[in-house]
């Protein structure tokens, strides 16, 4: 792609961005309840500005196409369902593969990945299964940024003051059995040449790829979660401090600025309407998930 990450102008700006979110298979479905979307990354986007329309899963191609020519970013969100099989991982790549040949052609389109959202970005890209099993379940970690992170886009307009408690100070949450390590990101030509590496971390063993940004599409990934220490609430790791919080509202900020770079809407303001996360009701699940609100469907 030539030059498709400046395909933003300072005079054109969508400021009624709409995001989707990509929803899960729940891991005891009933009949109301086969997919769900944690209310955290909903209120974490809504925080720099957006809205939000859940992306369901197990939908026709045609269905799916239509959904990203009415919004103007999509993120994947963590969880424990299959990267390889599964409604989320048959989305995720949907939504990739559209989102690469409109960015080719010039229409911005961001994509973002947290956690198991980030792994399913990796073996999109990579089409391979790039994972090692890491001891990083359940940890707060400091960043350990790369010469690259400086001048990077999602990094460029952090304070300098947040980035240095981000590299000092255990403020990103990992939830995780499994990663991409820096090694294998080096050694496999497909990951190594669209991912630009922005921080690692270790688990004392092993060296792993913690944050990215693709060096020619507004693609982006995170092994770590921004929403949660700001709107979870359950874990003694998730950090609470003032730029563990500033955190997460610096990278919805960063996100949703790039949403507001699509130009993409829905064909009608009904559309639009019933389209959006407002239908549903989040639940209260704190007592058996370490989410405290999910919107089931």
């Amino acid at each position: 792609m030539s030059g498709g990450v400046k395909a933003d102008s300072a005079s054109k700006r969508n400021d009624r961005p709409i995001i989707g979110v990509l929803a899960q298979e729940v891991k005891y479905p009933t009949d109301f309840r086969t997919a769900y979307i944690a209310a955290s990354y909903v209120k974490y986007l809504e925080s720099g500005g957006a809205r939000v329309v859940p992306v369901m899963i197990n939908r026709t191609v045609k269905e799916y196409t239509k959904l990203f020519n009415s919004i103007n970013g999509i993120l994947f969100p963590g969880g424990i369902t299959s990267i390889t099989s599964s409604g989320y991982q048959r989305a995720a790549q949907i939504f990739y593969d559209l989102a690469i040949e409109a960015n080719k052609s010039g229409d911005y389109f961001p994509v973002w990945g947290t956690c198991l959202g980030f792994q399913q970005l990796m073996h999109l890209t990579s089409k391979n299964s790039v994972r090692t099993q890491t001891d990083t379940h359940g940890i707060g970690l400091p960043l350990n940024f790369t010469n690259e992170a400086k001048d990077s886009r999602m990094f460029k307009d952090f304070p300098p003051e947040l980035m240095e408690d981000l590299s000092t100070q255990p403020l990103t949450e990992n939830s995780h059995k499994w990663s991409v390590t820096v090694e294998t990101l080096n050694t496999n030509e497909d990951l190594k040449n669209f991912y630009k590496v922005l921080s690692t971390n270790t688990d004392g063993n092993v060296e792993f790829v913690s944050t990215v940004e693709a060096y020619d599409y507004p693609i982006y990934g995170t092994q770590w979660h921004p929403e949660k220490n700001a709107f979870e609430w359950l874990k003694s790791y998730y950090s609470h401090s003032r730029s563990a919080v500033k955190t997460t509202f610096y990278m919805a900020e960063f996100f949703v600025n790039e949403a507001r770079k699509s130009f993409h809407r829905f064909e009608t303001e009904d559309a639009e309407r019933k389209a959006l996360i407002y239908n549903y009701r989040p639940v209260f699940t704190g007592v058996k998930s370490c989410f405290l609100q999910k919107y089931f469907f």
